[in-house]
Parts: structure tokens; sequence; C-alpha cells
């Protein structure tokens, strides 16, 4: 089996010491760093900024997977861009004019991302697939890390796997909100392919031996 990609969230980040966690980071198996943005409108948080993102590119040897969570993203691609995003997502709800959005992050050279909240279903992407290169599929509520997986995420990874092998869709199905390794096998045989992981990763006793055991937790459990 192929191994999952792993992106850390820097959301649960040591902020007083993020030089040492970003030097962890790219010591570790993981695949992407996971770079969340909230503005307070469409979350009821805020989180990171263009600064930020630009000092975190500057020492950050992983791709950045930023994730928005703010309303009217198109307003900000360029600047997410310009500023090192290697994948944006935009969410699905925040969208209006969804395939515009999608193809001016391309047009954009980043990955096009799309993210669905909880209660959003799959089958409002069968117009935008051709411009889809990951799904962000939120299995908590967005805005606040540590909360707890909602369980009902597993049927719905599933059932996006299907959908996307009917269209014919290659599409990564990526998993952010509460995954650890009591989940993440699950996750993955439903058919997730990228997980974000921060509390499970940044508050383990050592982080590094937690993205290890996330990027191997494709793996038959032993006995």
């Amino acid at each position: 089996m192929i191994k999952p990609l792993i992106a850390p969230s820097l959301l649960a980040a040591d902020f007083a010491n993020l030089q040492r966690d970003l030097d962890l980071i790219n010591r570790s198996e993981a695949d992407y760093l996971h770079f969340d943005v909230m503005d307070g409108v469409f979350v009821p948080n805020i989180s990171f900024g263009f600064p930020l993102l630009k000092a975190v590119h500057e020492h950050c040897k992983k791709p950045l997977d930023v994730h928005l969570m703010i309303t009217d993203p198109d307003r900000y691609l360029e600047a997410f861009a310009e500023g090192g995003a290697s994948t944006i997502h935009a969410h699905y709800e925040a969208c209006p004019h969804l395939h515009r959005t999608l193809s001016r992050i391309r047009e954009l050279g980043c990955r096009a991302g799309v993210a669905l909240n909880p209660h959003t279903p799959v089958s409002g992407l069968v117009d935008v697939l051709e411009q889809i290169d990951v799904i962000l599929i939120m299995s908590v509520n967005p805005g606040f890390g540590g909360q707890a997986f909602i369980p009902h995420t597993i049927q719905k990874i599933a059932g996006l796997k299907q959908f996307l092998q009917t269209n014919q869709c290659p599409a990564l199905i990526e998993v952010d909100g509460g995954v650890s390794l009591s989940n993440a096998q699950s996750l993955l045989n439903a058919g997730a392919d990228m997980l974000v992981a921060g509390s499970s990763v940044f508050n383990a006793p050592d982080p590094l031996v937690a993205i290890t055991q996330l990027k191997n937790s494709h793996l038959p459990l032993m006995a």
C-alpha cells in the first residue's frame, strides 16, 4: 500500500518556539505543513496572515498546504500564492463562483483544493471536478484546533472515494480535524490520501515519532 501524505498543522505548534517546531517538521517524515487562515467571519476565530506565511515559507522545507477559512477568498489568492502556498484550499461554502476560484488557483501555479464543512455533501462538486486537485474533508467544524473527530466522516470519505472513481477524477482526499492514530487507519481504509494532524503531533511526547507513526498507519496493526 502507498503511504499516506502527512501534513502537521501549524495551528497546534508552540508559537513561542516556532523556529524549533519548524526545524522539527523539516527533519520529520511529513510531506506538507498545513497552514490555517481564519478571518473571524467565516469561522469564529482569527489565526494567521501574510507576514507569518512568508516567514514560515522562508524557514520550512516542506510545501505549504494553505487552508483558507475566510469569506471572499478570491480577493487574496494572489497574495497567498506569492507568499509561498503550494496548495490553496478555498471553502465550497465561501465561493459563489467556485469554478472561477479553482481555475484561478491553478493559474497562479498552486494545487487547487476545495474544502467541505461536515454538513456539506460531496455531490455539489460534480460540475467542478476537472478543476480540483485536492478535496479537503473537514472532520470537525472549522475554526478551532483540538476538537473531537466526527465519526460520520469515515462514511463520507468512503462515499467521496466512490464518487471520484465513478467520475474518473484523480483528485486526492485530504482529512482535517481530530485525526490521530486511533482513527487514521479507518480514514485511510475509507479512501483518504492525506491526513492533517495538529494536536496529535505537537502535543505528543515525541512529535517526530508521532509523524512517523501516522506515516505508517496504513500498515496492518500488529497483534
